[in-house]
């Protein structure tokens, strides 16, 4: 008799156990702040968009796949030239989040991590074109006009993608910094370049002799180094 009873204990516990496993598998959780898109294995990828909540799925058919709707930061480097052929370092800092009812194009179209695949590759391009605008000293006189330039053309941009921008700033330190070395490399090559039209082949001649002159005196602190002067055929012995 007591045998019968742990028998049927332990089938009930079996059956309990096995109900449970169906039923947590066929459950899933999306947290605050995200939405879920459904991948069914036969008629892909769903149109509806799965709020905050528990809910239902069919195990091993449906899969579940969770976005952050919340809003991120990033932080996107890019080497660029002005209107003036100066190269000026700046990075962008995007605030940026999917816009929730096309999540289910973005996964199709871009996949999981469509930040990594789509923000990179459209700062580059909007900061190439706009930046290409000013010269180096209007980045920094004209910085809110070229910042705002760039916050508009971005976040069109990205609207094509589904995706929503709360903020779009440049890196202020770090642009003033480069627009200012950008400037000094503006200034000493228009300095060359005025230079060299009122000497002409002067300097340049006066350049040569100069970098000829530091040459033979590094070559002479050296030990054992025959110098052969110019338009003559004897060898000099460089003191050792």
């Amino acid at each position: 008799m007591a045998a019968k009873i742990f028998e049927t204990v332990g089938k009930l516990g079996l059956g309990l156990a096995i109900a449970g496993g169906v039923v947590n598998s066929a459950l899933y959780n999306v947290d605050a702040g995200h939405r879920a898109v459904i991948f069914d294995r036969f008629r892909g990828v769903q149109d509806i968009v799965v709020g905050e909540g528990t809910h239902f799925l069919i195990p091993w058919v449906q899969k579940p796949i969770i976005f952050d709707c919340r809003s991120r930061p990033r932080n996107v480097p890019v080497i660029t030239g002005s209107k003036d052929l100066q190269n000026v370092n700046i990075t962008l800092r995007i605030l940026f989040r999917p816009v929730t009812h096309q999540l289910p194009r973005i996964f199709t179209t871009i996949g999981e991590d469509y930040d990594e695949r789509v923000l990179p590759s459209i700062t580059t391009e909007i900061l190439k074109s706009v930046v290409a605008r000013f010269d180096a000293g209007e980045l920094i006189t004209q910085r809110e006009l070229v910042s705002r330039q760039v916050s508009e053309d971005l976040t069109e941009r990205a609207a094509t993608f589904g995706l929503i921008l709360d903020d779009v700033s440049l890196a202020e330190q770090q642009k003033k910094a480069a627009v200012i070395s950008a400037e000094g490399d503006s200034k000493a090559a228009e300095l060359i370049a005025t230079s060299l039209t009122s000497a002409g082949d002067g300097l340049i001649e006066l350049r040569k002799l100069e970098a000829a002159e530091d040459i033979a005196y590094q070559l002479s602190r050296s030990r054992n180094i025959t110098y052969l002067p110019s338009g003559q055929s004897v060898l000099l012995q460089l003191p050792q």
